[in-house]
């Protein structure tokens, strides 16, 4: 299983589950997000796949959502503006996204993890 792990190296969440990759000796490939943010058609996949809803791809707890008012923007936008919106800044995803190309989480809770991983 070939892993591809996007986070954010400052990011407390994404070093924790960074941790525990590792330590359960799963390999992976690191992408730093906000310097290799996935495309728009990329990240249309990972929602696709994953069965959760677009909002959940947002780092709500981010200055940048904050700013651009991207709450209120939820109400109203499409889809496809969503994902555009979330590909324009690698900050305004949130972190860790960890997919093997069938399978994505977003975040990272270590009952998740161990589930859809182990």
């Amino acid at each position: 299983m070939s892993l591809t792990f996007y986070w954010y190296p400052k990011c407390g969440t994404c070093r924790n589950a960074k941790k525990w990759l590792d330590a359960h000796h799963l390999s992976y490939e690191e992408v730093h997000i906000v310097e290799n943010p996935p495309s728009k058609e990329e990240l249309q996949g990972f929602y696709q796949k994953s069965g959760l809803e677009l909002k959940k791809f947002f780092n709500t707890s981010g200055m940048k959502y904050r700013e651009l008012g991207i709450k209120d923007m939820m109400k109203t936008a499409t889809e496809e503006e969503l994902l555009e919106i979330l590909a324009s800044d690698g900050m305004l995803i949130k972190r860790p996204i960890l997919t093997d190309g069938k399978q994505v989480t977003v975040g990272f809770k270590e009952e998740e993890y161990e589930k859809m991983w182990l």
